[in-house]
């Protein structure tokens, strides 16, 4: 393999990565802004004492980051699953039934635009390896790449971590404040403006109007809180 092949192997492995993180942090910091955030308000109507808030608010965010990073890793093991029982199938396809893949990998190259001749010559190259012919099919018939073997234990600890770090942002302000509705008022300034920041930055990688997307998440956060503290007042009022 030539240095430019291994550049352009090592660029694209790069940038998977990179996307395969911030989709992960996405995901986390998505959950872990919103729900905790939502259950600190909930229980500042109902409670004084911010030690209960930060009690419940400390076991959320553990057994939410539990849960959302079993989701990706889980994730993760279902996609590398399905690429390995296709692949199995390609290859006794291409054992037992080579006409009719033969004849798939020359309908790709005349999707492509390949004259007949360029056609049969393309063919014939790349069923002479098995391996190859396997990969191709998989690429180009199924649209499957092969995903990283470590991809679901990488998700699971950056969507686990990110769930984290996002729910200690509403939690925070309890910490140093006694009073519940104190705290809440902190918190929900502080929460408020990290959505919008996430939302904003979500949006820009994602093609939308950042502004929008940044107003949506934070309006879609100051919903779920304002429900579950409204909530709290209503049950305590009875």
């Amino acid at each position: 393999m030539t240095d430019k092949h291994l550049h352009l192997q090592h660029h694209h492995e790069e940038h998977l990565e990179s996307s395969d993180l911030l989709t992960d942090i996405v995901i986390g910091m998505s959950d872990g802004l919103t729900v905790p955030f939502a259950l600190a308000a909930g229980l500042s109507g109902a409670v004084n004492n911010t030690s209960v808030i930060i009690i419940a608010g400390i076991a959320e965010i553990a057994a939410g980051s539990i849960a959302m990073g079993l989701g990706g890793y889980l994730a993760g093991k279902t996609e590398q699953d399905h690429y390995n029982s296709e692949l199995k199938r390609e290859y006794d396809e291409i054992e037992h039934k080579s006409d009719i893949e033969k004849e798939e990998v020359r309908i790709v190259f005349r999707e492509w635009g390949l004259s007949e001749e360029v056609t049969e010559k393309a063919t014939q190259e790349i069923i002479k390896d098995k391996d190859r012919w396997a990969d191709f099919m998989m690429k180009y018939e199924l649209g499957l790449d092969k995903p990283d073997p470590k991809r679901a234990g990488r998700s699971a600890f950056n969507i686990g971590i990110s769930y984290i770090i996002g729910g200690l942002v509403p939690l925070s302000p309890y910490f140093f404040i006694n009073e519940s509705l104190n705290g809440l008022k902190i918190s929900v300034a502080i929460t408020l403006v990290c959505l919008y920041v996430f939302g904003f930055f979500k949006s820009r990688m994602t093609g939308v109007n950042p502004y929008t997307g940044g107003l949506k998440v934070m309006l879609i956060g100051a919903a779920a809180a304002a429900a579950a503290f409204g909530i709290a007042k209503l049950i305590e009022g009875r």
